[in-house]
């Protein structure tokens, strides 16, 4: 984890998932704020259809491009917030996002994540949304 971005989980709260109940970032500095991504190509098309495990790794690889554009990677990221069409989903999300996390989180600590079940995004491909907040690095 970026030493500009403390993950806590306090005795306070319930012990969580894959995920931390607090991110503290370092005073100063910028903090960005990274609009959905979903599963299309660079011209905007949808890439997996209706295959939704398949949208995972698009949907993180585009979030991993924009953060190392932006000088920073997976580690600086202080929330997520994740929307999948339908509770069907659910189990796949779960799924894919551990096998996806041992690459980009391999210490096991994972930023806050909200998790959404929605009834539709923006196109009726889309099945999986995730925003992020992440901390610049200076």
């Amino acid at each position: 984890m970026s030493k500009r971005v403390t993950l806590l989980n306090p005795n306070s709260a319930p012990k969580p998932g894959m995920y931390s109940h607090v991110a503290i970032a370092e005073p100063g500095g910028r903090i960005a704020y990274v609009a959905g991504q979903t599963s299309v190509d660079m011209a905007g098309n949808p890439v997996t259809g209706s295959d939704f495990s398949g949208q995972i790794p698009v949907v993180f690889g585009h979030l991993g491009r924009i953060f190392q554009e932006l000088g920073c990677d997976y580690s600086d990221v202080l929330q997520y917030t994740t929307y999948l069409v339908g509770t069907d989903k659910r189990e796949a999300w779960q799924k894919g996002r551990v096998e996806l996390f041992k690459t980009i989180y391999p210490d096991g600590k994972y930023p806050p994540n909200t998790l959404l079940i929605v009834s539709g995004l923006a196109k009726p491909e889309y099945l999986l949304e995730i925003s992020a907040i992440i901390r610049l690095r200076d």
